[in-house]
């Protein structure tokens, strides 16, 4: 596929697969999963968050190869990230499409379950299911892609099978905090919404956005993420409508406190900027952490699209009852998928491993500066 990412061959993929796997004795995620309260004093707690999971056929067959020909694996194709995910205290990944067993691929983009058995043993604990695609299936798809995450045991925000579900935040344990997760889209590639089900997906509104975060702190939220499926395909800077609705969302305040503490964008198939924001940081998009070849809006065959970053933010409590977690450090991890291993890799990793990706990651890393963020504390991380 593309010049660039061939570059990572197959035994530097198979050496960070190794590696990963040697990290699953220690499963961090074990104590996110474990229902143990917190302790009473509380303390802080890191989150990272990746991006789209968007598998096409060619990344279908490639989980089918790895399970043997029977069924789909797909751990080995985020082995390279695991120790990442699995080493914060709460990780969040974002399913573009929908669940099926039955009837994967075209017309509508479908997955095979399993997926979701990866993503939890990667070590993610909740998907933002808000996307273009979240009704490619009716709300049949929507059940089934939910069930499917439910079994798995990861949660999920930003669609729904009852009114009750969308009423209500997903919240988490992570550290001493209680971590709320909303999602929305900004569409549904022009799908109606499920007669009757006006609910089954979140759809951006700054007004309900920040009724529905005041909601989920009075339920007990320290700290509110909100993941959003908005911004011009293709395009490495932040649109317009992205930059107002940032800036719309991170100035809401309530007695002096923000509404929302993370802002986590999707949509645009590229890496686009991290910035902070009134305060608040925002990753404007997150780029494709699985996808296969991907053609741009004219039609070339695009590297980008298999380009992709994770955000890790390390939250702390005030010493001030009531007072705003304030994120005391933000990183960036640079990703890329190997269309011919078939993985995704830590472009730092595989830099230590010899692999000629510093092109990639630099221009990767350049795109996530491009609005200041270094500047304002945000690092290359490991």
């Amino acid at each position: 596929m593309i010049t660039r990412a061939r570059q990572i061959n197959l035994a530097l993929a198979a050496a960070l697969i190794a590696a990963a796997a040697a990290c699953q004795a220690h499963d961090s995620g074990a104590h996110r999963r474990s229902g143990q309260p917190a302790p009473a004093a509380a303390r802080g707690f890191t989150l990272v968050a990746g991006g789209d999971v968007l598998p096409d056929s060619s990344v279908v067959d490639r989980a089918n190869s790895d399970a043997g020909g029977s069924g789909y694996d797909f751990r080995p194709m985020l082995a390279g990230v695991r120790p990442v995910v699995s080493g914060a205290d709460l990780a969040i990944c974002r399913m573009e499409t929908v669940y099926d067993a039955d009837h994967i691929g075209s017309p509508a983009l479908k997955t095979p379950p399993q997926m979701a058995e990866g993503l939890a043993a990667t070590g993610y604990d909740s998907c933002s299911t808000a996307s273009d695609h979240t009704l490619d299936d009716g709300a049949d798809g929507v059940r089934r892609t939910l069930d499917v995450l439910d079994r798995a045991g990861v949660r999920h925000a930003g669609s729904a099978r009852t009114a009750q579900e969308a009423n209500g935040a997903t919240l988490m344990r992570a550290g001493g905090a209680r971590v709320a997760h909303l999602a929305y889209t900004d569409d549904a590639n022009g799908l109606p919404l499920p007669p009757g089900q006006p609910w089954a997906v979140g759809l951006i509104d700054p007004g309900r956005i920040v009724a529905d975060a005041r909601a989920a702190r009075k339920a007990g939220a320290d700290v509110v993420v909100v993941s959003l499926d908005r911004g011009t395909a293709w395009q490495d800077e932040p649109d317009e409508r992205q930059l107002l609705l940032s800036r719309q969302l991170t100035a809401s305040r309530t007695d002096g406190r923000p509404d929302i503490d993370l802002i986590l964008g999707t949509r645009a198939h590229v890496p686009q900027a991290y910035e902070k924001v009134n305060g608040t940081w925002v990753v404007y998009g997150t780029g494709d952490q699985i996808a296969g070849e991907m053609y741009n809006d004219q039609g070339v065959q695009d590297p980008r699209g298999d380009e992709s970053t994770i955000g890790r933010f390390t939250f702390a409590p005030s010493a001030r009852r009531g007072a705003r977690w304030e994120v005391t450090k933000a990183e960036f991890i640079p990703l890329a998928f190997d269309l011919d291993a078939g993985r995704v890799v830590d472009l730092n990793a595989a830099l230590e491993q010899g692999a000629a990706v510093g092109a990639v990651r630099d221009r990767i890393r350049d795109v996530v500066l491009g609005r200041g963020a270094g500047r304002a504390g945000l690092v290359m991380g490991k």
